[in-house]
Protein backbone atom coordinates (compact mmCIF):
# COMPACT_ATOMS: atom_id res chain seq x y z
CA UNK A 1 0.00 0.00 0.00
CA UNK A 2 2.87 2.38 0.77
CA UNK A 3 4.16 1.74 -2.21
CA UNK A 4 1.28 2.58 -4.35
CA UNK A 5 1.07 5.81 -1.98
CA UNK A 6 4.27 6.75 -3.41
CA UNK A 7 3.25 6.21 -7.17
CA UNK A 8 0.12 8.35 -6.87
CA UNK A 9 2.13 11.25 -4.74
CA UNK A 10 4.90 11.33 -7.43
CA UNK A 11 2.39 11.29 -10.14
CA UNK A 12 0.58 14.20 -8.35
CA UNK A 13 3.29 16.30 -8.22
CA UNK A 14 4.66 15.55 -11.76
CA UNK A 15 1.29 17.00 -12.55
CA UNK A 16 1.70 20.30 -10.84
CA UNK A 17 4.83 20.77 -12.34
CA UNK A 18 4.08 20.23 -15.67
CA UNK A 19 1.38 22.47 -15.20
CA UNK A 20 3.72 24.92 -13.49
CA UNK A 21 5.57 24.91 -16.84
CA UNK A 22 2.97 26.30 -18.92
CA UNK A 23 1.27 28.50 -16.84
CA UNK A 24 1.94 30.70 -13.90
CA UNK A 25 0.45 29.04 -10.97
CA UNK A 26 -0.16 31.87 -8.03
CA UNK A 27 -2.92 30.57 -5.82
CA UNK A 28 -4.48 32.12 -3.02
CA UNK A 29 -6.67 29.58 -1.86
CA UNK A 30 -5.70 25.92 -1.75
CA UNK A 31 -8.31 23.38 -0.78
CA UNK A 32 -7.15 19.18 -0.19
CA UNK A 33 -9.76 16.90 -0.55
CA UNK A 34 -12.39 14.87 -2.21
CA UNK A 35 -10.65 12.02 -0.78
CA UNK A 36 -8.92 11.18 2.49
CA UNK A 37 -5.62 13.02 2.56
CA UNK A 38 -5.07 12.70 6.82
CA UNK A 39 -4.93 8.73 6.20
CA UNK A 40 -1.82 9.61 4.33
CA UNK A 41 1.57 8.51 7.18
CA UNK A 42 3.15 11.16 8.56
CA UNK A 43 6.49 10.59 6.05
CA UNK A 44 3.88 10.63 3.15
CA UNK A 45 2.41 13.82 4.17
CA UNK A 46 5.72 15.57 4.36
CA UNK A 47 6.77 14.50 1.06
CA UNK A 48 3.39 15.45 -0.63
CA UNK A 49 3.42 19.08 1.24
CA UNK A 50 7.05 20.03 0.74
CA UNK A 51 7.09 18.46 -2.57
CA UNK A 52 3.94 20.77 -3.50
CA UNK A 53 5.76 23.96 -1.37
CA UNK A 54 8.72 23.50 -3.70
CA UNK A 55 6.28 23.94 -7.08
CA UNK A 56 3.93 26.43 -6.09
CA UNK A 57 4.56 29.93 -4.39
CA UNK A 58 3.27 30.71 -1.02
CA UNK A 59 3.63 34.07 -0.69
CA UNK A 60 0.38 35.18 -2.23
CA UNK A 61 -1.48 32.28 -0.51
CA UNK A 62 -4.18 33.12 1.94
CA UNK A 63 -6.16 30.21 2.62
CA UNK A 64 -5.34 26.22 2.79
CA UNK A 65 -7.57 23.87 3.50
CA UNK A 66 -6.77 20.52 4.74
CA UNK A 67 -10.21 18.10 4.56
CA UNK A 68 -9.58 15.97 7.83
CA UNK A 69 -11.10 12.10 8.14
CA UNK A 70 -11.88 11.73 11.94
CA UNK A 71 -9.80 9.36 13.90
CA UNK A 72 -6.79 9.68 11.53
CA UNK A 73 -5.13 12.73 12.51
CA UNK A 74 -2.69 12.21 15.50
CA UNK A 75 -0.49 15.09 17.15
CA UNK A 76 2.70 15.06 15.12
CA UNK A 77 0.10 14.92 11.65
CA UNK A 78 -1.35 18.27 13.16
CA UNK A 79 1.67 19.67 14.09
CA UNK A 80 3.29 18.83 10.67
CA UNK A 81 0.26 20.78 8.83
CA UNK A 82 0.63 23.37 10.95
CA UNK A 83 4.16 23.69 10.43
CA UNK A 84 3.97 23.30 6.45
CA UNK A 85 1.80 26.45 5.50
CA UNK A 86 -2.02 24.79 6.78
CA UNK A 87 -4.49 27.01 8.29
CA UNK A 88 -7.64 25.75 7.82
CA UNK A 89 -8.98 22.58 8.78
CA UNK A 90 -12.45 20.84 7.30
CA UNK A 91 -13.34 17.72 9.81
CA UNK A 92 -15.69 15.43 8.51
CA UNK A 93 -17.92 14.50 11.35
CA UNK A 94 -21.06 14.16 9.54
CA UNK A 95 -23.33 13.23 12.83
CA UNK A 96 -22.48 12.97 16.70
CA UNK A 97 -25.13 9.89 16.84
CA UNK A 98 -23.39 6.22 16.30
CA UNK A 99 -26.46 4.74 14.89
CA UNK A 100 -26.37 7.31 12.09
CA UNK A 101 -23.04 7.25 11.54
CA UNK A 102 -23.13 3.67 11.24
CA UNK A 103 -26.21 4.39 8.44
CA UNK A 104 -23.63 6.31 6.33
CA UNK A 105 -20.89 3.70 6.53
CA UNK A 106 -18.67 6.04 8.35
CA UNK A 107 -16.07 4.18 10.58
CA UNK A 108 -15.26 6.64 13.15
CA UNK A 109 -16.89 7.44 15.97
CA UNK A 110 -18.86 10.47 18.05
CA UNK A 111 -16.01 10.31 20.26
CA UNK A 112 -13.06 10.12 17.63
CA UNK A 113 -14.34 12.64 15.87
CA UNK A 114 -14.34 15.00 19.16
CA UNK A 115 -11.06 13.53 20.02
CA UNK A 116 -9.98 14.85 16.82
CA UNK A 117 -11.01 18.10 17.11
CA UNK A 118 -9.08 18.11 20.42
CA UNK A 119 -6.14 16.96 18.86
CA UNK A 120 -6.34 19.85 15.66
CA UNK A 121 -6.80 22.47 18.45
CA UNK A 122 -4.02 21.65 20.81
CA UNK A 123 -1.88 21.97 17.65
CA UNK A 124 -2.64 25.72 17.09
CA UNK A 125 -5.93 25.08 14.56
CA UNK A 126 -8.03 28.50 14.66
CA UNK A 127 -10.00 28.33 11.52
CA UNK A 128 -11.81 24.99 12.24
CA UNK A 129 -15.18 23.61 10.00
CA UNK A 130 -17.29 20.70 10.27
CA UNK A 131 -19.40 19.06 8.07
CA UNK A 132 -22.73 17.85 9.40
CA UNK A 133 -25.10 16.10 7.28
CA UNK A 134 -29.03 16.05 7.95
CA UNK A 135 -32.10 13.93 5.70
CA UNK A 136 -30.23 10.92 6.33
CA UNK A 137 -32.56 7.68 6.88
CA UNK A 138 -33.91 7.35 10.09
CA UNK A 139 -32.64 10.50 11.29
CA UNK A 140 -35.06 12.31 13.82
CA UNK A 141 -35.66 15.59 14.01
CA UNK A 142 -34.14 15.38 17.77
CA UNK A 143 -31.18 13.73 16.72
CA UNK A 144 -30.47 16.57 14.13
CA UNK A 145 -31.17 19.10 16.33
CA UNK A 146 -28.61 17.75 19.11
CA UNK A 147 -26.30 17.42 16.39
CA UNK A 148 -26.35 20.93 15.75
CA UNK A 149 -26.21 22.18 19.56
CA UNK A 150 -23.31 19.81 20.20
CA UNK A 151 -21.45 21.34 17.05
CA UNK A 152 -22.31 25.12 18.25
CA UNK A 153 -20.98 24.19 21.98
CA UNK A 154 -17.71 23.36 20.13
CA UNK A 155 -17.65 27.12 18.98
CA UNK A 156 -16.03 25.78 15.20
CA UNK A 157 -15.06 28.75 13.20
CA UNK A 158 -17.05 27.60 10.42
CA UNK A 159 -20.11 24.86 9.90
CA UNK A 160 -21.12 23.07 7.12
CA UNK A 161 -24.65 21.38 6.59
CA UNK A 162 -25.42 19.58 4.18
CA UNK A 163 -28.83 17.67 2.90
CA UNK A 164 -28.04 13.82 2.31
CA UNK A 165 -28.39 13.57 -1.97
CA UNK A 166 -29.13 10.23 -4.02
CA UNK A 167 -26.25 10.15 -6.40
CA UNK A 168 -26.64 7.70 -9.26
CA UNK A 169 -24.52 4.55 -8.77
CA UNK A 170 -23.82 4.69 -4.82
CA UNK A 171 -25.47 2.66 -2.19
CA UNK A 172 -27.68 4.93 -1.20
CA UNK A 173 -29.21 5.40 -4.39
CA UNK A 174 -29.66 1.79 -4.93
CA UNK A 175 -31.16 1.44 -1.70
CA UNK A 176 -33.55 4.17 -2.78
CA UNK A 177 -34.78 2.43 -5.70
CA UNK A 178 -35.20 -0.43 -4.21
CA UNK A 179 -37.68 1.25 -1.47
CA UNK A 180 -35.46 0.72 1.44
CA UNK A 181 -35.20 4.24 1.81
CA UNK A 182 -37.72 6.88 0.80
CA UNK A 183 -37.21 10.39 0.66
CA UNK A 184 -38.94 12.67 2.73
CA UNK A 185 -39.17 16.30 1.84
CA UNK A 186 -41.29 18.04 4.51
CA UNK A 187 -38.80 16.51 7.28
CA UNK A 188 -35.81 17.37 5.45
CA UNK A 189 -37.49 21.13 5.15
CA UNK A 190 -38.32 21.21 8.95
CA UNK A 191 -34.79 19.93 9.23
CA UNK A 192 -33.04 22.92 7.04
CA UNK A 193 -35.06 25.47 8.76
CA UNK A 194 -34.54 24.17 12.30
CA UNK A 195 -30.15 24.42 11.37
CA UNK A 196 -30.61 28.09 9.89
CA UNK A 197 -32.44 29.01 13.07
CA UNK A 198 -30.28 26.71 15.18
CA UNK A 199 -27.01 28.04 13.23
CA UNK A 200 -27.98 31.64 13.72
CA UNK A 201 -28.91 31.84 17.22
CA UNK A 202 -25.39 30.42 17.90
CA UNK A 203 -23.56 33.35 16.55
CA UNK A 204 -23.33 31.55 12.85
CA UNK A 205 -24.44 34.03 9.45
CA UNK A 206 -25.46 31.91 6.65
CA UNK A 207 -23.19 33.27 3.96
CA UNK A 208 -24.51 30.57 1.42
CA UNK A 209 -27.31 27.87 1.59
CA UNK A 210 -25.10 25.26 3.26
CA UNK A 211 -22.64 27.27 5.14
CA UNK A 212 -22.31 29.11 8.46
CA UNK A 213 -19.38 31.11 9.49
CA UNK A 214 -18.69 33.21 12.90
CA UNK A 215 -17.68 36.75 11.56
CA UNK A 216 -15.02 36.70 9.29
CA UNK A 217 -14.60 32.68 8.77
CA UNK A 218 -16.45 32.31 5.48
CA UNK A 219 -14.68 30.40 2.99
CA UNK A 220 -12.48 31.94 0.65
CA UNK A 221 -12.01 29.10 -1.43
CA UNK A 222 -15.60 28.25 -1.53
CA UNK A 223 -16.13 32.17 -2.55
CA UNK A 224 -13.94 32.02 -5.59
CA UNK A 225 -16.00 28.90 -6.71
CA UNK A 226 -19.21 31.31 -6.06
CA UNK A 227 -17.86 34.15 -7.47
CA UNK A 228 -16.58 32.45 -10.84
CA UNK A 229 -12.70 32.41 -10.74
CA UNK A 230 -10.77 30.45 -12.69
CA UNK A 231 -9.28 27.41 -11.06
CA UNK A 232 -7.33 24.06 -11.26
CA UNK A 233 -7.89 20.83 -10.28
CA UNK A 234 -5.49 18.01 -10.06
CA UNK A 235 -5.66 14.66 -9.31
CA UNK A 236 -8.16 11.84 -10.49
CA UNK A 237 -11.76 13.22 -11.16
CA UNK A 238 -10.22 16.93 -10.53
CA UNK A 239 -12.16 19.41 -13.08
CA UNK A 240 -10.58 22.99 -13.88
CA UNK A 241 -11.91 25.72 -15.31
CA UNK A 242 -9.64 28.61 -16.78
CA UNK A 243 -12.05 31.20 -19.12
CA UNK A 244 -14.15 29.20 -21.15
CA UNK A 245 -11.89 26.07 -21.47
CA UNK A 246 -13.25 23.36 -18.92
CA UNK A 247 -11.61 19.64 -17.99
CA UNK A 248 -11.66 17.02 -16.09
CA UNK A 249 -9.10 14.46 -15.11
CA UNK A 250 -9.61 10.51 -15.63
CA UNK A 251 -11.59 9.25 -12.42
CA UNK A 252 -9.82 6.24 -11.88
CA UNK A 253 -6.44 6.44 -9.79
CA UNK A 254 -4.89 3.48 -11.30
CA UNK A 255 -5.32 4.47 -14.92
CA UNK A 256 -4.33 8.21 -13.86
CA UNK A 257 -1.13 7.00 -12.73
CA UNK A 258 -0.62 4.92 -15.82
CA UNK A 259 -1.34 7.76 -18.14
CA UNK A 260 0.70 10.36 -16.31
CA UNK A 261 3.37 7.69 -16.23
CA UNK A 262 3.65 6.96 -20.03
CA UNK A 263 3.78 10.59 -20.53
CA UNK A 264 0.13 11.17 -21.74
CA UNK A 265 -2.64 13.37 -20.86
CA UNK A 266 -4.33 12.68 -17.69
CA UNK A 267 -7.70 15.01 -19.31
CA UNK A 268 -10.61 12.26 -20.10
CA UNK A 269 -12.98 15.13 -20.66
CA UNK A 270 -13.05 18.98 -21.96
CA UNK A 271 -15.11 21.71 -23.40
CA UNK A 272 -15.32 25.20 -24.81
CA UNK A 273 -18.11 26.68 -22.46
CA UNK A 274 -19.82 30.10 -24.02
CA UNK A 275 -19.78 33.25 -22.01
CA UNK A 276 -23.08 33.35 -21.11
CA UNK A 277 -22.84 29.36 -19.32
CA UNK A 278 -20.20 30.67 -17.35
CA UNK A 279 -22.11 33.87 -16.71
CA UNK A 280 -24.73 31.75 -15.61
CA UNK A 281 -23.04 29.33 -13.73
CA UNK A 282 -21.91 31.84 -11.46
CA UNK A 283 -24.98 33.79 -11.54
CA UNK A 284 -26.51 30.18 -10.28
CA UNK A 285 -23.82 30.27 -7.91
CA UNK A 286 -23.80 33.58 -6.34
CA UNK A 287 -27.64 33.64 -5.63
CA UNK A 288 -26.69 31.18 -3.05
CA UNK A 289 -24.92 33.32 -1.24
CA UNK A 290 -26.42 36.12 1.53
CA UNK A 291 -24.22 38.95 -1.09
CA UNK A 292 -27.16 37.47 -4.13
CA UNK A 293 -26.53 38.70 -7.19
CA UNK A 294 -26.77 42.00 -9.20
CA UNK A 295 -30.25 42.12 -10.96
CA UNK A 296 -28.32 44.00 -13.97
CA UNK A 297 -26.50 40.83 -14.48
CA UNK A 298 -29.34 38.89 -14.71
CA UNK A 299 -30.94 40.69 -16.79
CA UNK A 300 -30.88 38.30 -19.62
CA UNK A 301 -32.91 35.53 -17.57
CA UNK A 302 -35.17 38.01 -16.61
CA UNK A 303 -38.44 36.52 -17.72
CA UNK A 304 -37.57 33.37 -15.77
CA UNK A 305 -37.06 35.57 -12.37
CA UNK A 306 -40.08 37.48 -12.62
CA UNK A 307 -41.84 34.21 -11.92
CA UNK A 308 -39.54 33.53 -9.05
CA UNK A 309 -40.41 36.89 -7.51
CA UNK A 310 -43.95 36.15 -7.91
CA UNK A 311 -43.42 32.89 -6.30
CA UNK A 312 -42.39 34.73 -3.65
CA UNK A 313 -38.39 32.84 -3.69
CA UNK A 314 -36.06 36.04 -4.39
CA UNK A 315 -36.62 39.49 -2.99
CA UNK A 316 -34.95 42.55 -4.52
CA UNK A 317 -32.71 44.91 -2.48
CA UNK A 318 -30.25 47.61 -3.61
CA UNK A 319 -30.07 46.48 -6.81
CA UNK A 320 -29.20 42.59 -5.70
CA UNK A 321 -31.38 39.48 -6.33
CA UNK A 322 -32.03 37.23 -3.26
CA UNK A 323 -33.24 34.52 -2.08
CA UNK A 324 -35.93 34.70 0.16
CA UNK A 325 -36.48 32.55 3.33
CA UNK A 326 -38.58 30.20 0.78
CA UNK A 327 -36.42 30.61 -1.79
CA UNK A 328 -33.57 28.95 0.65
CA UNK A 329 -35.79 25.93 0.72
CA UNK A 330 -36.06 25.93 -2.96
CA UNK A 331 -32.10 27.10 -3.67
CA UNK A 332 -31.74 23.97 -6.33
CA UNK A 333 -35.23 25.00 -8.20
CA UNK A 334 -34.08 28.47 -8.67
CA UNK A 335 -30.46 27.94 -9.75
CA UNK A 336 -32.08 26.23 -12.31
CA UNK A 337 -33.01 28.78 -14.37
CA UNK A 338 -29.34 29.80 -15.01
CA UNK A 339 -28.02 26.71 -16.13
Amino acid sequence: MRNKNRAFLDTLLAEVRLAAATREITPETIYFGGGTPSMLSLGELEYLLTGLRDLIPMDPLREWTFEVNPATISPAKAALLMKLGVNRISIGVQSWDDGILHTLGRVHSAEQAAATYRVLRDAGFANINLDLMFAIPGQSRDQWRDSLRRTIALAPEHISAYCLTYEEDTRFFQLLQAGTFQREDERDAVMFEDTMDLLQAGGYAQYEISNFALPGRESLHNYGYWNGNDYLGFGPSAFSTIGTHRWQNIPDSGAYIARMGAGASAISFEETISDKTRTGETLAFGLRTARGISAQAAAPWDADLAEMHSLGLLETRDGRLLLTRRGKLMADSVAEAFV
